[in-house]
């Protein structure tokens, strides 16, 4: 028997403010697709099981388009899968905080589907010897004991949470609390498979507890994300494949709508503005096929404010019009102070220090929060520029 684990496809996502021909953000069409190829694929292994482990949509209260394809897709998949189980499990962007306000993925449940949101359930299935525990992330605190049940041979656990100690840092996202569960209290071992949904990036916790990961490139720390995927040579985004009876498993890439490129940092120690401006041109013409339409980030560090003022900011934006979007983080030289209390240390520079405020600060899942660091550190920016260009020599200076 073999099962389909997918998780966190955050459909009505939207990012970056370009709009296709009829309308839509292009981020938010660009994860609909995702979605559709994930549909395509699971058609064609066919499995007997597939377990979506939470965030369905990016928001609690998603945009109609977002309903409307979802709906389709998941109408698609149970005509041409009708026997097979589908589970769809509530996470922390599904669940509504305010107990009066309705859970949108319920509206899935006519299909077919069995829709688990506000309380965990064990779904049964004796014709296939199989228990399901699926445990929505709205349970806070007192998630039930997560135990099989003895009276089948095959029990699978499926749970929206973040597991205690065994996530990277990239992976703690500043943005709507999740449930955090303990490895002791799964104990993987006492399960066929564990189906894990939360964490952006696919990665194995045990010989049968696995994150799939998400279906696009859509939390507030996407670099982190691209990082941890190249430490362990993983090609992207996917899906998982395992079969109950061999415990075997396989994970199926899947390519992304468009490429997220965060090209090889620029030190810019000891070059002139006309130096950078050619590091960040060769960069560019570096990338595979041109930037156009892609998502780009390019680190510059070691930019003294003289320097990042004389950028050629014309060829800047040339390349941010080219580009989906093109993302300039220029970081300031560190500032090492040899005598002060506390020892030797890196005091951050201003620029810094909005920069790790503004990636820090909890604020709702609809705002931009990448867009928003670089508003903020443009809006720093041109005020330096400002303080540049007033002389020095108004009342209480020394002049």
């Amino acid at each position: 028997m073999r099962l389909i684990h997918i998780s966190d496809l955050h459909l009505g996502f939207r990012q970056y403010q370009r709009q296709t021909p009829t309308g839509i953000n292009q981020r938010e069409a660009d994860v609909a697709a995702a979605f559709k190829r994930a549909i395509d694929k699971i058609i064609s292994i066919a499995p007997e099981i597939v377990l979506i482990a939470g965030d369905v949509f990016h928001t609690v209260r998603p945009t109609n388009t977002a309903i409307v394809h979802a709906f389709s897709q998941f109408s698609r998949l149970r005509q041409e899968l009708p026997d097979s189980i589908v589970v769809i499990i509530a996470g922390n962007h599904d669940s509504p905080r305010a107990s009066e306000t309705g859970c949108i993925l319920r509206l899935f449940s006519p299909l077919g589907i069995h829709v688990v949101h506000g309380e965990a359930e064990r779904l049964t299935f004796p014709d296939r010897d199989l228990s399901i525990l699926a445990v929505p992330d709205a349970l806070r605190g007192d998630h039930p004991v997560l135990e099989p049940d003895s009276a089948f041979t095959h029990n699978i656990l499926v749970i929206h949470c973040e597991i205690t100690g065994m996530l990277a840092a990239t992976a703690a996202a500043p943005e709507r609390t999740v449930v955090e569960v303990s490895p002791e209290e799964i104990g993987p071992a006492r399960w066929n498979y564990v189906a894990l949904g939360h964490y952006h990036v696919y990665r194995q916790l045990a010989p049968n507890m696995y994150y799939a990961g998400s279906m696009e490139y859509t939390s507030p720390n996407v670099w982190g994300e691209l990082g941890e995927e190249r430490a362990v040579k993983l090609p992207g985004k996917g899906m998982i494949e395992y079969d109950l009876a061999t415990n075997k498993r396989k994970f199926h890439f899947l390519p992304s709508s468009r490429p997220i490129i965060d090209l090889p940092s620029i030190s810019a120690r000891g070059m002139s503005s006309a130096d950078v401006d050619a590091a960040i041109q060769a960069g560019v013409e570096r990338v595979s096929g041109g930037i156009d339409d892609k998502v780009i980030r390019q680190v510059v560090r070691d930019v003294p404010r003289h320097i990042a003022r004389e950028l050629d900011h014309k060829a800047l934006r040339d390349l941010k019009r080219r580009a989906l979007h093109y993302h300039l983080d220029t970081r300031r030289p560190e500032i090492i102070r040899a005598v002060a209390s506390g020892g030797p240390g890196r005091r951050p520079s201003l620029a810094d220090t909005v920069r790790d405020h503004l990636q820090r600060r909890v604020m709702t899942s609809d705002i931009d929060r990448e867009r928003l660091v670089t508003l903020g550190l443009d809006y720093l920016r041109e005020a330096e520029a400002l303080e540049a260009a007033v002389p020095f020599n108004s009342v209480g200076t020394t002049e």
